[in-house]
């Protein structure tokens, strides 16, 4: 697969919930702090995406789209309301259903949550600006078409929805990063790195051979790059050396191994490049602060672990 397939397959999208809301008037949703992404479309009217930790908010008009990964936030008519509980709000209707607010008609949108149930979710979500804007452009008007197919599903389920609304929602995910990496918003990280062709070729090389005994030099190659050049550009944008983007990959994908699946440790650690079971295990500690052997018992997120 390609690295944004392969990143968000190791997040392991599960929950979701997409419901449509209808208001008027003075109106105000306070959202709680949650691990997953949300996501806001608005179909027709204004409103205002208040984030948690920003000065302002941000603006939001027919046909904008939002997503929002950490941190709380306020959907508002204006900064004067008084807000009311969200989730207990949107939920008192059903999947696929539209709460109404001061009987409608002003302003009309979609919304929804993905909840994230991979052990490295926290990190790789840290990469993930904490808010989206997708403002005019095609690919707004396909993100709110995805929105509305997978309301009609949730809504008025059919033979197969169940599995139809999970694609859908990742489809969504997937588009609306498309979307942020055109944009030319993401300015730093992994992310970041896909809307660079070089070093997106590069990291796909190293995704879809993990195992192979990488060089600078190979992956310089795979960019189509001098080795001084693309080891430059990769550390300028990632934050992180090649060789140490590597580790860390290759130890996010032994952790998911080790815990869930009956992988042997030797058979994990030649799975991602290491050939001898003692290297591997000094890798894996050095990344995630404690051994292979306790991964499966004491499953913990990468982030706060020391970098390579």
């Amino acid at each position: 697969m390609d690295p944004l397939s392969d990143i968000l397959t190791l997040m392991k999208p599960t929950g979701y919930g997409f419901r449509g809301l209808d208001a008027a008037g003075d109106w105000a949703l306070a959202f709680e702090p949650a691990q997953g992404i949300r996501c806001f479309g608005i179909e027709t009217g204004a409103c205002q995406l208040q984030v948690a930790g920003t000065s302002a908010p941000i603006s939001l008009v027919a046909g904008d789209v939002a997503l929002m990964t950490v941190g709380g936030a306020v959907l508002q008519s204006s900064d004067a309301a008084i807000p009311v509980d969200a989730f207990a709000l949107m939920t008192s209707v059903r999947a696929g259903q539209i709460v109404v607010l001061n009987g409608g008609g002003e302003c009309r949108g979609l919304g929804g949550f993905f909840g994230l149930g991979g052990v490295q979710a926290k990190t790789l979500l840290d990469a993930i600006p904490a808010m989206i804007h997708v403002g005019p452009g095609a690919g707004r008007e396909a993100l709110l078409t995805g929105m509305r197919r997978l309301m009609i599903e949730l809504s008025d389920p059919q033979p197969g929805s169940a599995l139809l609304a999970g694609h859908l929602a990742q489809a969504l995910l997937v588009e609306a990063l498309r979307e942020h990496l055109k944009s030319g918003q993401s300015t730093s990280g992994w992310l970041a790195a896909l809307a660079h062709p070089n070093l997106r070729h590069a990291m796909a090389a190293v995704h879809n051979d993990v195992a192979r005994h990488w060089s600078i030099g190979d992956m310089a190659r795979a960019a189509g790059m001098s080795r001084s050049s693309f080891a430059s550009h990769f550390e300028r944008v990632t934050g992180a050396t090649p060789m140490a983007y590597l580790t860390r990959w290759r130890m996010m994908l032994a952790s998911e191994l080790l815990i869930s699946t009956g992988m042997s440790l030797p058979a994990v650690a030649a799975s991602v490049g290491y050939e001898s079971e003692s290297a591997f295990g000094a890798a894996f500690k050095r990344i995630t602060g404690h051994s292979p052997r306790r991964a499966g018992k004491q499953p913990r997120s990468l982030l706060s672990a020391p970098r390579p």
